[in-house]
């Protein structure tokens, strides 16, 4: 495990400080008022509430912020994995694929569960000097706990060792 996980998840779910972090490096993030509710080395929750000012015409959540809610559930649990890496590891989403079940008309939380399986690939990323991808699922459920959309990110991790 990255050494640095639990500094970056201590930052990550201080209220005062993500939201300060969001302002200033992911605003949309900040706008559409995404929060993260529960964070350890397998599991990442992320929730965001129905709002005017993240509502599509038809009165529901629109699909780039349910995405953007998604992302972050399955990004913030690899960017933990490579948070002050030395050497340094890269990180892209190389590919995102959607489905949409239900209309978004209140709270939704995102669940990845990929914790462990991304602090494999990023460590292989590291043993091996080679790129590696891995397809991180996140899903997202309503208050009623249905599920309204699924997520499927898929994450490439690069060493920059010379």
């Amino acid at each position: 495990m990255n050494p640095k996980f639990e500094d970056f998840r201590r930052k990550s779910t201080n209220p005062l400080k993500f939201r300060f972090f969001m302002l200033q490096k992911l605003p949309a993030a900040f706008v559409a008022g995404l929060r993260v509710r529960e964070f350890d080395t397998e599991k990442l929750v992320v929730t965001v509430s129905h709002k005017w000012l993240n509502q599509n015409p038809f009165k529901s959540m629109y699909f780039a912020v349910q995405s953007m809610a998604a992302e972050m559930s399955t990004g913030m649990l690899a960017f933990a994995q490579v948070y002050k890496r030395n050497p340094a590891v890269s990180m892209l989403v190389v590919d995102m694929e959607g489905k949409f079940y239900k209309k978004v008309v209140d709270k939704i939380a995102f669940t990845c569960t990929d914790g462990k399986a991304v602090e494999e690939v990023v460590e292989l990323a590291l043993a091996t000097g080679e790129g590696q991808t891995i397809k991180c699922y996140a899903v997202g459920k309503n208050l009623a706990g249905e599920i309204v959309s699924e997520f499927w990110f898929t994450w490439s991790f690069k060493s920059k060792q010379k």
